[in-house]
């Protein structure tokens, strides 16, 4: 990476799956230190009151509707930079997975920009957790996929080597394709009775969670509001039988944020015992 003191900076920050309180502290920091932030649509409103004095950008892609064409990121990003700018690139989860991160940092690399990432909690692993679904679990599954349901040749190809219902398959990006992701599931030999989950919002007010089965999300069967963003679980380990994580922890973080106090480093997951 290519270092030039008179030229500004570009931060990779991950949002996490939107509760602001799952923030790292150098996520925060660089919100705070930003001149210049451009965020995707899965971020929280919430988490850009931290860059106040920061110039704000909507650049989000959904479903086919672009802010912004991804070079135009990218120019913008530089641009910025070599203005002398503090610039934040501030992604929904992860900015490595399947946010493109990647594809950014080797823009500023060839750039000559300098760049740092901070990675944030992806809503593969947060969004189950949310549900109490661990993607992994002692004697149910011992590994689990990560797969984007944006494409349907893509998902094919990544499913097509997996032994039927041996791992958990969790589904980014699939929410308005699951009834065929279901469906590729059960011609690959899938069992029909799996259980299976989706999240929408998950960490945010408006969660929800539906649980059934393979054949119930094959046949179109999910009840739930698919405006927000959705995480598809497959897999023994929807049925372990956590209950979902209390909300109740919240009030304590807010009121620690209120005053002062330092942001965790993490989170942890409180379960109501059933």
């Amino acid at each position: 990476m290519v270092v030039n003191d008179r030229r500004g900076h570009v931060s990779l920050v991950g949002a996490g799956p939107g509760d602001p309180g799952l923030l790292t502290r150098t996520a925060v920091a660089r919100l705070r230190a930003a001149d210049f932030v451009l965020y995707d649509a899965l971020v929280d409103e919430r988490i850009l009151k931290y860059a106040r004095r920061a110039q704000r950008f909507f650049v989000g892609k959904r479903a086919g509707r672009h802010a912004m064409a991804q070079t135009a990121i990218h120019a913008l990003m530089i641009r910025a930079a070599r203005r002398g700018r503090r610039v934040v690139r501030l992604k929904g989860g992860d900015p490595f997975v399947f946010g493109r991160g990647g594809e950014e940092a080797l823009a500023l690399q060839r750039a000559g920009i300098a760049y740092d990432v901070v990675p944030g909690i992806t809503s593969a692993v947060a969004a189950p957790a949310a549900a109490g679904i661990p993607v992994t679990h002692r004697g149910v599954a011992s590994a689990f996929l990560v797969v984007s349901g944006h494409e349907e040749e893509a998902f094919a190809s990544s499913i097509a080597q997996l032994q039927p219902n041996g791992v958990t398959v969790v589904v980014l990006m699939g929410l308005a394709r699951s009834a065929a992701i279901a469906r590729r599931l059960v011609d690959r030999g899938w069992s029909r009775g799996t259980p299976a989950a989706v999240i929408v919002d998950g960490w945010r007010p408006q969660q929800q969670v539906w649980r059934g089965t393979l054949d119930q999300l094959a046949a179109d069967g999910v009840a739930v509001d698919a405006c927000g963003a959705g995480t598809i679980v497959i897999g023994e380990v929807v049925a372990v039988g956590l209950q979902a994580a209390s909300r109740a922890p919240e009030r304590l973080a807010r009121q620690g944020r209120a005053a002062g106090a330092p942001l965790a480093r993490g989170f942890r997951a409180v379960f109501t015992p059933t």
